[in-house]
């Protein structure tokens, strides 16, 4: 915590080093970040950099009560969200309906995957529920709070929800099904 405050106060004294060092320090989790609700390498390096002018241009109302990644990863949560409302190529996604709630699944697949093989199937659900997706399962954000950065409900956010997870629920029962048959026939 100390060094994360020293690190601060030089990136606030406008020291170039102390800035490039805060920025290496976070930007590959960041990215991933970034990664999660954009549909690109390239659109998710855009947040990235737009997220990062936006913490150092916020930098001095960080007051060291938290974690300064968990405050780093909110800019960017936000940034990410704003470039998803702003782009045309997400806002058609982006359009909640107003649904009666779904029922959540008590389907719950005993099923083992790699990091990379679950990031690549929540990559692939529509921009809408992998937003609320991310917010939800991985962000830890409650349907309450997604609602008021969405600007929708929050029953429509839970049937959002419900719906991206019955969809990643039924791809990761096929995934393991066509994985499992490949290793048989070896």
């Amino acid at each position: 915590m100390e060094h994360e405050q020293l690190l601060v106060k030089e990136c606030l004294n406008n020291n170039r080093a102390s800035q490039k060092q805060l920025y290496n320090q976070f930007a590959e989790v960041m990215l991933g970040v970034c990664y999660r609700y954009t549909k690109s390498l390239a659109d998710a390096e855009d947040v990235l950099q737009e997220g990062f002018i936006r913490v150092f241009k916020n930098l001095h109302q960080y007051r060291f009560d938290g974690e300064l990644g968990a405050w780093v990863r909110r800019i960017m949560v936000t940034t990410a969200l704003n470039y998803l409302k702003r782009n045309a190529k997400y806002q058609n996604d982006l359009a909640f309906e107003k649904l009666d709630l779904h029922p959540v699944t008590d389907d719950n697949p005993e099923i083992k995957l790699n990091t990379k093989e679950l990031a690549s199937l929540i990559q692939q659900l529509p921009t809408g529920y992998q937003t609320i997706f991310n917010l939800h399962a991985v962000e830890g954000y409650t349907h309450v709070e997604i609602g008021e950065l969405l600007g929708i409900t929050d029953g429509t956010s839970r049937s959002q929800y419900a719906r991206a997870r019955a969809l990643m629920i039924t791809w990761v029962k096929k995934y393991y099904s066509d994985n499992k048959m490949q290793s048989y026939a070896k």
